[in-house]
């Protein structure tokens, strides 16, 4: 196990450096001009040298890479040239909202797309599984900002059911920050609830068919006993794959959802640092999404080897 976790930690930390490279290149290849940005367009070209040498953009490409890594061992992100605020002030007011936000949705869409799963397996050929279908194929074909209009039009603003926008602090208030971001996640989830309906269902259907659910079977034990402690329990890697593939995908593809809902989030900073030029905040938040996706990957091969120790055995 530690020569399994000592290996993924090591093509982890070389995909981080390479990593790196391309998110300080590609963020300088962007079209616009920071110094513009920051300094309007009717700046003078002294105005703006002035801007670039105390942004440091006027050193090679190198020496800012360097620079930029040098200040990020230390904890240190930079300052927004939009606003002068430390980004990781920014970070530390915006990603929580973010991130609460991905893990109900996450939370919505494995219970609903695992129930559904096994209720599409446990009722094949009847009405349930038609249901479960139906979800499966229209969960991630609706467009969630069209879905998210809906909810708000009839579940919030018509029914009351639910806040059309705003944000309550879970960590303050967990009951009332939950209920403002219920709805958001059920919207934000349900393309991925299809997606965990579909593969648990082709996986549970594999699973219930070999022989040893057969042997099983021929022994006596119950039905309910056999679906669960072998049909979903061998599903269950499917499903780590999924929500961790997916997981990552969930923290920077929630820029729609925090948008319809106005909610102070990851999505909002995101935007206005790419309107903005603004260098150092873009370089932060595809940094973060980044180290999110490397540390869900890792996190996925080693829930993986716990799953299935054949896995964590046979890379040795």
């Amino acid at each position: 196990m530690i020569r399994y976790l000592s290996t993924r930690l090591w093509h982890s930390a070389i995909t981080l450096v390479l990593a790196s490279v391309v998110i300080f290149i590609g963020i300088r290849q962007l079209p616009g001009d920071p110094a513009i940005a920051m300094a309007g367009e009717e700046a003078s070209p002294e105005q703006l040298d002035a801007i670039r040498s105390q942004l440091g953009l006027d050193q090679p490409l190198p020496v800012q890479y360097f620079s930029f890594i040098g200040r990020l061992l230390q904890g240190d992100l930079g300052k927004s040239t939009r606003t002068g605020t430390p980004v990781t002030d920014l970070l530390a007011g915006t990603l929580p909202v973010t991130l609460w936000l991905a893990a109900y949705a996450i939370v919505v869409a494995v219970v609903v797309g695992v129930l559904l799963g096994v209720v599409a397996e446990r009722y094949r050929g009847r009405w349930p599984e038609w249901l479960s279908n139906g979800f499966a194929l229209i969960g991630p074909s609706v467009p969630s900002f069209w879905l998210g209009l809906l909810a708000i039009l009839y579940l919030a603003v018509n029914l009351g059911w639910f806040p059309a926008s705003g944000y309550v602090d879970v960590a303050t208030n967990p009951v009332r920050g939950l209920y403002y971001l219920t709805l958001p996640a059920v919207i934000l989830g349900t393309g991925l609830a299809a997606v965990i309906l579909r593969q648990t269902r082709a996986s549970m259907i594999e699973t219930m068919s070999t022989d040893y659910v057969r042997t099983a079977r021929a022994k006596g034990l119950g039905g309910g006993r056999i679906l669960f402690r072998y049909g979903l329990r061998n599903s269950l890697i499917v499903v780590v794959t999924i929500v961790g593939l997916q997981l990552g995908g969930l923290i920077s593809g929630a820029v729609v959802t925090e948008r319809i809902f106005a909610l102070p989030g990851f999505g909002k900073l995101t935007l206005d640092s790419v309107f903005t030029r603004d260098y150092p905040v873009i370089q932060a938040v595809v940094l973060v999404i980044t180290v999110g996706y490397i540390l869900i990957n890792l996190a996925v091969d080693i829930l993986y080897s716990v799953i299935n120790p054949r896995i964590r055995v046979g890379s040795n």
